[in-house]
């Protein structure tokens, strides 16, 4: 072969090389960059949710870092940069602390669970039916307040949230609110452990106080119109800062005591909202545009809390991501392509 042939097929070989450098790059906006990702410390359906989108994240090109981290530290950290992005801000409980650090960071689309979930006070079918209890404010009474104490000292026993997550708080201030501080106790420890205690109770058939909200792991264990039933507040109130922005009124809860309809819930509809550092979304539009795209059902939300329910370590959190992502791929791969374009 004549050297000139030789010279002339490395010049074109080096062209390909240079010509496919920037076109690698724009298919994965990722490339070269660390993304800080938190997840709250209320182990859900919400750690799916997270190991999809990390996921998603690590097939842009994106360098993951996870940690675990209540939602009160992710802000501080957020509007400092320390960290970019978490996807378990549940709201409108965490408003106010919000609020707090808006300027720095944005909160992102519309919501992870499509057409919200909700959330409210629960006891069991069994006691709202034989005494007719289909309110909450109904345990002012303090004879059936005394029918949900577990320490003996004739007071309702409330399985609250844990002390330092915001849905405790709108609890505790409904409590107050509701003229029910004399006769019903806020507990309010490790949520997991209390709501075992609860199951335990449940399945001896013992009456049974506590809040939660849906889709989760605890509607799938106790289901609400089967074994529970949604206790509705009197009227809508909450503390400052936080907002039912579609009203404590929502139509079509499943197992609403007395069968309501509409049923009026603590905070109405609640939701997962992803929050990030503003710097991190302007420098990052390919992330910022997945970000807004990722949107689950709330059946496929009670999916995971069933499987969850099976077991809950961080290899059967990834299983159940990945169960979903191998059945969803054209949903997964279309979110993908369409927040890659974004950044280009």
């Amino acid at each position: 072969m004549k050297p000139t042939s030789l010279l002339k097929r490395s010049l074109y070989a080096t062209t390909l090389v240079l010509l496919a450098g920037p076109l690698a790059a724009q298919e994965l906006p990722g490339e070269g960059k660390n993304l800080k990702y938190a997840r709250s410390d209320s182990l859900g359906a919400n750690y799916v949710q997270d190991a999809i989108i990390i996921k998603a994240l690590e097939e842009m090109g994106y360098d993951v870092d996870l940690s675990t981290i209540s939602v009160a530290a992710f802000f501080q950290a957020a509007a400092q940069g320390d960290l970019h992005v978490s996807g378990d801000i549940n709201m409108p409980q965490r408003a106010p602390a919000y609020e707090q650090v808006k300027d720095d960071v944005a909160l992102v689309g519309e919501g992870t669970i499509i057409g919200g979930g909700t959330n409210g006070f629960v006891i069991d079918k069994a006691t709202s039916e034989e005494h007719d209890i289909t309110n909450v404010e109904q345990l002012k009474d303090p004879e059936l307040a005394a029918l949900f104490d577990t320490d003996g000292d004739g007071t309702a026993n409330l399985v609250n949230c844990d002390p330092g997550w915001s849905c405790g708080d709108v609890v505790d201030f409904q409590l107050e609110e509701f003229g029910l501080g004399d006769t019903v106790e806020s507990v309010r420890a490790k949520y997991e452990p209390l709501m075992g205690e609860v199951f335990t109770r449940a399945a001896r058939g013992e009456p049974v106080f506590y809040y939660t909200w849906s889709p989760s792991w605890i509607t799938d264990a106790l289901v609400p119109g089967k074994d529970v039933v949604w206790l509705p507040i009197p009227y809508g109130a909450l503390p400052e800062g936080v907002t039912a922005q579609g009203g404590h009124e929502v139509s079509g809860i499943e197992g609403c005591a007395g069968g309501q309809d509409p049923c009026r819930m603590v905070t109405g509809s609640w939701n997962w909202m992803i929050a990030a550092n503003r710097d991190f979304l302007s420098e990052n539009p390919a992330a910022e545009k997945l970000l807004e795209t990722v949107r689950w059902p709330a059946e496929t939300w009670s999916t995971w809390e069933g499987a969850l329910n099976e077991g809950n370590s961080d290899r059967d959190i990834e299983k159940i991501a990945q169960t979903w992502i191998d059945e969803n791929t054209d949903t997964f791969e279309g979110w993908i392509k369409e927040a890659s374009a974004a950044g280009q």
